[in-house]
């Protein structure tokens, strides 16, 4: 209080140790906010009708986009679009939702914004995804797909400002583990049900009937946003309101916070993550012995459910481990579980039973690494601040990937699938190093922090 009264008649410098005091002190109520309005501890609270609407807004709105992304290379060649715009559509589509998660970051960190940006965005994300089904030409596929992915971009921040207040500090694993589970659920449950539909019904009913799932979404998100909405006190209202600068000034505010640290073994890990469609390729090319291109295809394809299963199943129990042990130590395991499986498809097993054991191995991994990157920002801001830091995750995230896909597939084409596995395998092992020296300046830091 003596600072914060000071800082009221003094110059930047007193104003910078109140934003840091104010900080720490709304990082202290993160931690101990069980005993805040008189929830009862994390332990038996955490999983409260607000984090399983936001499990079920991802897993619907997957399930939805997931549909039209199976469906999408077979229908855009029936409207005489070639391999070439499609990875034209969907680099830039993905770009996209780097650049509009960067944007919608900032306008997140005021809990009131929430519900209009998470709800708008799942909503604008269904309409889009299903009106591809409607189109009679490239150039139209590829307008729709870039509003679906700007969409599912600017929510991003939104949503997860939003799961991470609906719970205190110590159920912040768990809460992302759901909302993980359910975001890969959805995309087990989508090429699959695509898969019935387009049989039953043809493609172009199937594409349309995949907005149903994404309005679905845009209707349980409403439901945790008024649980977020209840929860909120006086004091938080009053903060939101101090709250208040542009994009750049926001993003600025994120310094002294910690989430550079945080995020450096992030970015190294994304640089390694190779698109799906990499690995399904030299899933293929392993599995692929004389006159069996069908038969790897269909097997790699089942093999891919089997890694999105693996991650859906994972992001449980890595949401459990994160609040017991830490989020730097189920990153770690989802590090390593990324680098043997890397080394592993370099290498080459050439039946099934390896093939798969790889595609689980990288879906463990993912599903502990998702969870613990969500985990490690949300944990490191205030809730006024979260909004600018999962928008600068995001960032972290959209550059590597780009990274990661970009050179891998290089390699894959001028060199070799060895190569390009091996290259990816080297950034998973940086990010071990890099997430292993973190925490050991970290513990350092606390220890004498505790001594003093």
């Amino acid at each position: 209080m003596t600072a914060a009264g000071s800082g009221e008649g003094s110059g930047a410098d007193s104003q910078s140790e109140g934003d840091t005091e104010r900080y720490a002190a709304e990082r202290n109520d993160l931690q101990y906010d069980e005993n805040h309005q008189g929830d009862p501890p994390a332990r038996s609270r955490w999983l409260t009708p607000g984090v399983v609407s936001v499990g079920a807004t991802s897993l619907f709105s997957d399930t939805g986009h997931e549909m039209v992304t199976a469906l999408l290379p077979s229908f855009l060649t029936s409207l005489g679009g070639s391999a070439a715009a499609l990875g034209i559509i969907e680099g830039f589509s993905d770009a996209l939702t780097g650049v509009t998660k960067v944007a919608g970051g900032p306008l997140a960190d005021m809990p009131e914004r929430r519900r209009r940006m998470a709800g708008g965005g799942y909503l604008l994300t269904a309409v889009a995804t299903g009106a591809i089904g409607l189109t009679v030409a490239t150039w139209q596929v590829g307008i729709l797909r870039a509003v679906a992915w700007s969409a599912r971009g600017f929510r991003s921040p939104a949503r997860d400002s939003l799961l991470a207040s609906l719970v205190n500090r110590r159920a912040q694993g768990r809460a992302f583990g759901v909302e993980r589970a359910g975001d890969n659920l959805g995309a087990v449950v989508g090429p699959l049900l695509a898969g019935a539909l387009i049989l039953a019904i043809g493609t172009r009913p199937t594409m349309i009937i995949a907005a149903v799932p994404g309005l679905l979404a845009a209707v349980a998100i409403g439901f945790a946003a008024r649980e977020a909405r209840r929860r909120r006190t006086a004091h938080d209202g009053a903060a939101d309101k101090e709250q208040s600068g542009g994009l750049l000034s926001r993003y600025g505010q994120l310094r002294g916070s910690g989430l550079g640290r945080r995020l450096i073994p992030i970015l190294l890990f994304e640089c390694g993550n190779v698109a799906a469609t990499i690995l399904i390729l030299r899933g293929t090319e392993l599995l692929n012995g004389p006159g069996s291109v069908t038969a790897a295809a269909a097997t790699v394809t089942a093999l891919y459910a089997a890694h999105n299963l693996a991650a859906a199943i994972t992001s449980v129990g890595a949401g459990v481990i994160t609040d017991r042990r830490g989020a730097r130590i189920v990153f770690a395991i989802g590090s390593a579980c990324y680098l043997i499986s890397y080394l592993g498809f370099s290498w080459g097993p050439t039946n099934w039973i390896g093939v798969g054991a790889l595609f689980v191995l990288g879906g463990v991994g993912i599903g502990c690494a998702e969870t613990a990157e969500s985990v490690l920002v949300s944990t490191a801001l205030p809730d006024t601040l979260r909004g600018s830091g999962f928008g600068a995750l995001g960032l972290t995230q959209a550059v590597g990937d780009l990274v990661a896909t970009v050179v891998a597939g290089i390699l894959y084409t001028a060199v070799s699938g060895p190569v390009a596995f091996g290259y990816a395998a080297a950034w998973m092992l940086l990010a071990l190093i890099a997430n292993a020296l973190l925490l050991r300046t970290t513990g350092s830091g606390n220890a004498a922090r505790a001594q003093s």
